[in-house]
């Protein structure tokens, strides 16, 4: 598996022939011009994770990819006359033989019902764990977990107490857009030093990184 993170939770994610990319959010610019997209996953509506008009021009440059989401971002989607797959709750899915499947994990609180939207999180060909904004526990092994870092409702200590009850064999950041480049010290910093104390790696990854895991 390749993982080339395009920026925020953006990511680019080659699995065997599949190509899959995540949140195609307002924070990133770079998803607009990629071809051979052979689906778009969708965590969740906030504008971080899906913005209409990147989406269109994706799927223009992409007119065979599907788009899969749950029922939440889907609402948003029959408005704007695009079509979708509906992937939520606990159900599952193959695509060119890799396993998609669902997990429904609370969005975290930014305070009290605010922003309050459905949250799916992904797990990916057996290896990948996605939660989009929540610290859902898939209760399976992971190999990879795609680690949020950041954001107004993500605390460093929240996401490391995460990682720690996962357990994956390695980390990565997501969720990390909001932070200044040349700033971005602590939230990859400390995970990476309290996560190997505890055996497992955190990769940092910046915009326009790419890693095979």
């Amino acid at each position: 598996m390749k993982i080339k993170k395009i920026g925020h939770c953006c990511l680019l994610i080659r699995i065997n022939d599949l190509v899959i990319l995540t949140d195609p959010g307002g924070f990133t610019v770079e998803q607009n011009l990629i071809k051979g997209i052979d689906i778009i996953l969708i965590t969740h509506e906030h504008a971080d994770h899906l913005h209409v008009g990147s989406l269109r021009q994706i799927i223009s440059n992409n007119p065979k990819a599907k788009v899969i989401t749950n029922s939440g971002v889907g609402k948003i989607l029959i408005s704007e006359g695009v079509e979708f797959d509906i992937l939520e709750g606990k159900s599952t899915m193959k695509e060119k033989g890799v396993l998609l499947e669902a997990f429904e994990g609370k969005h975290e609180e930014i305070f009290e019902e605010m922003g309050q939207v459905q949250n799916t999180g992904y797990f990916i060909g057996g290896k990948l764990f996605y939660p989009g904004d929540s610290y859902h526990d898939p209760e399976k092994g992971v190999d990879v977990l795609a680690l949020p870092v950041a954001g107004p409702w993500c605390k460093i200590p929240d996401a490391i107490r995460y990682a720690l009850k996962v357990k994956p064999k390695i980390a990565f950041p997501v969720h990390d857009g909001s932070l200044q480049a040349d700033k971005i010290g602590a939230a990859h910093k400390i995970p990476e030093k309290v996560l190997a104390e505890n055996k497992i790696e955190f990769m940092i990854m910046n915009a326009g990184d790419e890693r095979e895991f």
